[in-house]
């Protein structure tokens, strides 16, 4: 636009004065660019204005939509600051040298070049500047700004001046929320865009955090009145805040418990945000593990164990049986970081949400549960852990109260394959004892639905599943190895049959 301007200002200057002798500094320096200088401030004012106005709806509108603290993200914005301080220093110039201009004993020559110089500019800088206010609210943009905000004054202030500690509570305390409002509004719109970025962002952000926890000053993590009467906190008991200070866990807290919030209003309405805040409530974990810090790792999985919770009371089974999978990674990943009683924890957990998923009628969260903990039983052989007999002893109660129910035993079905595949695993790694065991809780199986799971189980060859599924794979699927198991397996209870 600058080009274009002197372009065709030039062009049409040279062509009009081609037979006269003038410059372009006689033009500025004559008595007539000064009286040209009294129309200048209506120009800015009215520029200013049209500025104003757009700025002032469009972040209304972006605040109302997202969240109030668009407002003073914009206002703290140096980008923001500094083109409408230039239109107002601009508009104020040029009242005054059309001021000084005005008297007629001399030609404010610097003033009117300076002036047309600071006009020109404001007119050309107009629409950059509302293409980046545009971008600024964008709500993507937005969202990214806050975790930056957030993280940053986690890092300088409290390192730098642990007098600010409090303040900055608030500013965490706060940056949190609003990442949580975006969300919340973007599921009131159905964004799920942005619902689903912001959920992203909260799980970054308590991941970087845990990169600058090690470097923060004790108090820091004392539980204050600050913290005490947020609204996450406020209705805790004593011996609830006591243990959240003594293990330092407050931020992992207020950001767990906007996934809560988030995860109840988006179950069977936006099953994908349920599945973005599974995978980074594990990634939390995780990342809590590999900086040694077990006490928020433990913390993330009761929040897992809230989400089943929730699901299963809402009789979401899809969302179950993808949280299921992203809480088996965690417990494969407590195996691999050693963290034993983790695992042994979550393998329990998962009996537990499988038999009640099971007694409300969904029996396929008890099938799904009894497959992935088959998965983390072949973990824990292969890593040879110590509590490898334990997770199997978990594995072979999970259908116990379960068989009770006769009226949905065919639903257990599910569980004697998960528990076969086990055992073709043992075997294929000459574990003979190890798949006896199996055996041994199988005795008492009908010999018709012993012989159909058998046939099931060796007439599945196509290791994908035949429809889109999160996971991919089928369930019942053994490989080539395995499936050549089924008949030693099987053999065993066709010997008992005829030794009886």
């Amino acid at each position: 636009m600058t080009g274009m301007s002197l372009a065709v200002f030039l062009t049409t200057f040279f062509i009009d004065t081609a037979n006269l002798d003038v410059s372009i500094r006689e033009l500025l320096h004559s008595p007539g660019a000064a009286n040209m200088m009294t129309s200048m401030p209506e120009v800015i004012a009215g520029l200013l204005g049209i500025t104003i106005s757009v700025v002032a709806i469009i972040v209304e509108l972006a605040a109302n939509r997202y969240t109030p603290h668009v407002t003073e993200l914009f206002i703290k914005s140096p980008v923001n600051t500094i083109v409408l301080g230039f239109f107002v220093v601009t508009g104020t110039l040029c009242i005054w040298v059309s001021l000084a201009g005005s008297a007629g004993r001399y030609v404010p020559k610097m003033g009117v070049t300076v002036s047309m110089a600071a006009v020109t500019c404001s007119l050309l800088i107009l629409i950059p500047y509302f293409i980046y206010v545009f971008n600024f609210l964008n709500p993507h943009h937005i969202i990214n700004r806050m975790h930056d905000v957030t993280l940053k004054a986690i890092q300088t202030r409290v390192a730098a001046s642990p007098q600010q500690v409090g303040h900055t509570k608030r500013r965490t305390l706060r940056g949190i929320e609003q990442l949580a409002d975006i969300a919340l509004n973007a599921i009131d719109h159905k964004d799920k865009g942005i619902c689903m970025h912001a959920a992203v962002s909260l799980g970054d952000l308590s991941r970087d955090y845990l990169g600058l926890k090690g470097n923060l000053p004790d108090i820091w993590f004392e539980m204050e009145t600050v913290l005490c009467d947020n609204a996450d906190f406020v209705s805790f008991e004593t011996v609830v805040i006591e243990a959240i200070e003594k293990k330092r866990t407050w931020v992992e807290m207020k950001v767990l418990r906007q996934y809560q919030m988030l995860y109840g209003e988006t179950l069977n309405k936006m099953r994908d945000i349920n599945y973005i805040i599974a995978i980074h409530t594990r990634k939390l974990a995780e990342k809590a593990l590999i900086a040694g810090d077990p006490s928020s790792a433990e913390l993330a999985q009761k929040f897992f164990n809230t989400y089943l919770r929730a699901t299963i009371n809402q009789r979401d089974v899809r969302t179950a049986y993808n949280v299921l999978n992203q809480y088996r990674l965690l417990a494969e990943f407590a195996l691999e970081q050693g963290q034993w009683h983790l695992a042994v924890e979550i393998a329990e957990r998962f009996k537990y949400y499988g038999q009640l998923g099971f007694s409300q009628g969904m029996a396929f969260v008890l099938e799904t549960a009894a497959y992935d903990l088959c998965r983390v039983n072949e973990l824990a052989f292969d890593l040879d852990v110590p509590c490898r007999d334990q997770m199997l002893a978990i594995f072979l109660e999970v259908d116990k109260k379960a068989e009770a129910d006769h009226a949905m035993e065919a639903s257990l079905r599910g569980v004697r394959k998960a528990q076969v595949k086990l055992a073709t695993y043992y075997l294929t790694h000459s574990q003979v004892d190890l798949a006896r065991i199996i055996f041994q809780d199988m005795e008492g199986e009908l010999t018709d639905r012993l012989e159909s799971i058998h046939s099931e189980l060796a007439s599945i060859i196509q290791p994908d599943f035949w429809e889109i599924t999160d996971r991919g794979t089928n369930l019942d699927y053994l490989e080539p190895k395995r499936r050549e198991q089924l008949d030693v397996f099987f053999g065993w209870f066709k010997e008992r049959s005829q030794g009886a």
